[in-house]
């Protein structure tokens, strides 16, 4: 008997773990957000309801192309709930991305989101690859229209291989912040920097080379 409520309780906890691995369900009908509240919470604090106005459903702007003048020739305009204060508790956001001509959206993961992508213009290499120990590569060339998922977690990476053409794709994300985190700007561009011991060894690369790698973010984050 006592073996068996062992179990169950190890069966409990496990599937309570699966059943709160996204962002919660909402409790009311919206959660406008309020970025500057006193009170800190996970997520963010919810305006009055009676005090919500239109505005705070609407965000505009993912007409206008991004600023692609960076070494990577490429711009995520994010529209989070920190941007648009109603998808707070919604569980959702989106993101538009531009590309230069060979512009690169780098190898990076969305901790707390599924990613579903969309190509409204250009050609786009994309792909994903799984966690250990198989680290598989899943990648496709898409045009306009094409559409790629990639899972939540996963290093991921989108590339314009449309030549001297411009490149637009939208995103939707399952999460009201999905978080970003690029793996070459965590791994050398940390703050303050992994010890070059430690990269040089993960990498099999001299020091001086992990050296130079960190000090070419330290510059670019000046």
């Amino acid at each position: 008997m006592a073996a068996n409520l062992f179990f169950l309780a190890v069966f409990t906890i496990a599937t309570s773990s699966f059943a709160i691995a996204s962002d919660p369900s909402p409790l009311q009908d919206f959660c406008v957000g309020v970025k500057m509240s006193p009170v800190f919470v996970n997520g963010l604090v919810c305006k009055d309801p009676k005090q919500a106005k239109p505005d705070d459903f609407f965000f505009a702007g993912l007409d206008k192309p991004g600023n692609t003048s960076n070494p990577q020739g490429s711009n995520v305009t994010l529209v989070s709930a920190a941007q648009l204060p109603g998808l707070n508790t919604l569980g959702i956001s989106m993101a538009r991305i531009d590309f230069e001509p060979y512009g690169l959206n780098p190898p990076h993961t969305h901790p707390r989101a599924t990613e579903v992508l969309t190509v409204v213009e250009g050609l786009l290499y994309v792909g994903f690859v799984t966690s250990n120990p198989d680290n598989k590569l899943f990648a496709k060339v898409l045009r306009e229209g094409d559409v790629f998922v990639f899972p939540q977690g996963l290093v991921h990476f989108q590339l314009n291989s449309g030549g001297d053409c411009r490149a637009v794709a939208i995103a939707a994300l399952s999460s009201q912040n999905p978080g970003t985190v690029t793996v070459a700007n965590a791994v050398f561009g940390s703050k303050p920097p992994v010890s070059d011991d430690v990269l040089a060894k993960a990498f099999m690369l001299e020091k001086k080379t992990v050296d130079w790698l960190q000090a070419q973010f330290w510059m670019n984050s000046n």
